[in-house]
């Protein structure tokens, strides 16, 4: 008689035997309106003591600027859920950015043409570095950390080495016209793309053998291995796809500031890593969902938006972007001891 897979088998014991509620699966189902009830307790609050920060205008530029830190949040929720992290994002995109403009503003005389390349050529940057970082994890077993740690770097100075540290201009009007329009004067074009690429995202981590994959490998590698997960592989993709949302972003950005900035993406990394882990995910692997990643990135944009209405120094932002990691890190370890007992 053939012998069943484990997942198959594991899936069948579950419907066939269910397990009895227990308290960590009653946060687990509130968790996601949990998030929203602290969201909509930060949007009175900001309102009271941020004049302006629930006008329309405030509203988009929130939304537009929220843009670029879920698309970074959603590869790294990918990435999160395997048990890994990626820092080299931010940097991706600012050198996404930079490789893009700088095709389009060769050809900035055929615009069209100049667009697709130039987009073409952004989010082959993204995903060769993520392809990298896949690559080297997998097949030199350098740990995630210190391997995306180094590619921030890399990233970062090839940003610089080719700009010459200088920002790239003559970007097709067409293309700063899309990055600035903004639908019935309540939706930026980015945050259309960035929603549809969420919903996408979210299908696929959730309802997919490939989400199934990624929080098998998160909770139990050694088991995924003995059920025929093809690890190495599946975590090479999962890179890969994170580097290409950076990409994503790197052509948003240059598309809302009609700029490449070798800046650009400069600690986004945080802020995306923020998002996941206020968004209920697990930096020990096997949970996350862009829903409450979704939810995460706004509450962390809506964050340093208020703090610039508030005249508050934008060093403060990093501070208060660096003590959010620690506490949501703190609450998922105390919960995880919780379940252990």
């Amino acid at each position: 008689m053939a012998k069943q897979p484990l997942e198959a088998n594991t899936k069948q014991e579950m419907t066939t035997n269910p397990a009895p509620p227990t308290p960590s699966h009653f946060v687990d189902r509130i968790r996601g309106y949990w998030l929203l009830g602290v969201l909509i307790v930060m949007i009175i609050v900001f309102g009271i003591l941020a004049p302006g920060f629930l006008s329309l205008q405030n509203w988009v530029s929130t939304s537009v600027y929220a843009t670029e830190t879920l698309l970074l949040a959603i590869g790294e929720t990918f990435v999160i859920a395997t048990g890994g992290i990626d820092l080299s994002v931010g940097s991706s995109l600012g050198l996404s950015a930079i490789t893009g403009s700088m095709v389009m503003a060769g050809l900035v005389d055929h615009a069209a043409l100049s667009i697709i390349v130039g987009t073409a050529v952004a989010l082959a940057t993204g995903a060769l570095i993520g392809f990298a970082n896949g690559l080297i994890i997998t097949k030199l077993r350098i740990t995630p950390f210190i391997t995306t740690l180094g590619m921030l770097g890399i990233a970062q100075g090839l940003g610089f080495l080719l700009s010459g540290g200088n920002d790239i201009t003559n970007i097709p009007t067409a293309l700063s016209n899309f990055g600035g329009y903004v639908f019935a004067n309540f939706l930026g074009m980015p945050v259309l793309v960035t929603a549809v690429i969420a919903v996408i995202s979210g299908v696929f981590l959730a309802k997919t053998r490939f989400g199934r994959r990624t929080y098998a490998i998160g909770s139990n590698r050694e088991a995924a291995r003995v059920a025929g997960i093809p690890i190495d592989r599946h975590l090479i993709k999962i890179y890969t796809l994170t580097g290409l949302l950076a990409g994503v972003g790197g052509v948003l950005n240059v598309a809302r500031f009609a700029i490449g900035s070798p800046t650009a993406g400069q600690n986004d990394e945080l802020n995306a890593i923020a998002a996941v882990v206020i968004g209920g995910a697990s930096l020990f692997g096997g949970e996350g969902t862009i829903f409450g990643t979704t939810i995460g990135a706004i509450i962390v944009s809506m964050l340093v938006t208020a703090l610039v209405i508030l005249n508050v120094q934008a060093y403060w932002q990093i501070v208060a972007t660096g003590a959010i990691i620690i506490l949501a890190v703190y609450v998922d370890q105390l919960q995880r001891k919780r379940s252990e007992r």
